[in-house]
């Protein structure tokens, strides 16, 4: 069916990132991937052309389109050359919302213009090595002394953790409160006692720096506090939706590319005297993963439309969410058992993916978390 969700000037946009990421991203990756980080100055490019923050308001240097299809389309294009290693969807899928919605206007002027240039990268710290999912299990925290906060505790699975230079803390500002009791707390590179680990090694994912963090009683101004002091689970829980929605389009698209690859593979590798795609078992799993692609992108698009209509409910991104990475995971392991022996050779794009989808199905919220959420809400 006529895909329908994108105008123009999205596809407008995506000629401008597909050019980026087949002279600035695709000859390099494997050269990133050996070394596990992307080159820093590739943020910066991406910052000239455009790419980054679109939906920050021009006052502040960005692109001042609030409409999440762009952002959608930086997505397909990054997943359609296998750029596993660029943290530009964590940049402006999950740290934009919270820089744009919760800063006041000092913190919007010192943050977002470098933020839109690719001269500040952003992460966000959440897991701890004993809590993941169960954010009541955080026991990294913060303490009054004076206006300021002390910061003391580590974190762990920090997307861009090594090259950050500003890092959205989720830390105990009241032991007593509760839910109520986290905040989030902005820590910037350079303030002492702000300590990084080590680049944590990973089954996929090669050039993407993933790092533990640690915060030896870290000096914060009060202007570092994001948000309403308090509120940071009820602002962690606002903005999931958007995360989750955001891997749901990355895993539709990563499945796309490696079922398009595949479906050449099997139209050009004969075996017995004809294509492998000619037998009737490999047309059929070819046929279901072209269907169930097809549907979970019309899903998907659908969902984004209802995010850009405010209409995007926590159960919607929670279905979005496990049902899409479910399929990739699925879908590339099938495409690894119709390529053979050479599915499992990392110089074939579908060995890579792998790898790399793996953790699709973990981050963001688990399926198993994502499955809780929706049963809740049918009152079961």
């Amino acid at each position: 069916m006529q895909r329908t969700l994108y105008e123009a000037d999205h596809e407008a946009f995506r000629d401008a990132v597909r050019s980026f990421m087949d002279n600035r991203v695709a000859p390099y990756h494997a050269d990133w991937e050996a070394v596990g980080i992307v080159d820093r100055s590739v943020w910066v490019e991406a910052g000239k052309q455009g790419l980054l923050g679109t939906d920050v308001p021009e006052e502040h240097g960005g692109g001042g389109r609030k409409d999440f299809r762009f952002n959608c389309v930086l997505t397909e294009e990054i997943a359609r050359v296998g750029a596993s290693g660029l943290g530009f969807t964590l940049h402006n899928d999950v740290i934009a919302p919270y820089l744009l919605d919760l800063t006041t206007p000092e913190q919007k002027s010192r943050w977002l213009p470098p933020f839109v240039t690719g001269e500040l990268v952003t992460a966000i710290a959440m897991t701890e090595p004993g809590a993941g999912s169960d954010l009541q299990g955080l026991r990294t925290h913060a303490r009054r002394d004076g206006s300021d906060w002390i910061l003391s505790g580590s974190k762990t699975f920090v997307t861009n953790g090594i090259t950050a230079d500003l890092v959205l803390v989720v830390a105990r500002t009241d032991p007593e409160a509760g839910a109520h009791g986290f905040s989030l707390l902005a820590v910037e590179r350079g303030m002492p006692g702000f300590e990084r680990g080590r680049n944590l090694v990973k089954v996929g994912m090669k050039a993407q720096d993933t790092a533990e963090l640690f915060f030896h009683e870290v000096r914060l101004p009060a202007g570092n506090v994001v948000g309403t002091q308090g509120a940071g689970f009820g602002h962690l829980m606002d903005r999931l939706p958007q995360e989750r929605l955001s891997i749901a389009v990355v895993a539709v698209a990563a499945a796309q590319r490696i079922f398009d690859l595949t479906l050449d593979y099997c139209k050009g590798r004969a075996a017995f005297g004809k294509p492998i795609g000619s037998f009737q078992h490999n047309r059929f799993v070819l046929a279901e993963m072209a269907t169930e692609i097809e549907i979970a992108r019309h899903h998907v698009d659908k969902a984004v439309l209802e995010h850009n209509a405010g209409r995007f409910t926590v159960q919607d991104a929670a279905m979005a969410k496990w049902w899409t990475t479910e399929l990739q995971k699925r879908v590339v392991d099938q495409c690894v058992q119709l390529h053979g022996g050479y599915g499992y050779m990392l110089e074939y794009p579908v060995a890579k993916a792998y790898t790399d989808c793996r953790v699709q199905t973990i981050y963001g919220g688990t399926t198993e978390v994502m499955k809780e959420i929706i049963g809740r809400s049918l009152g079961v």
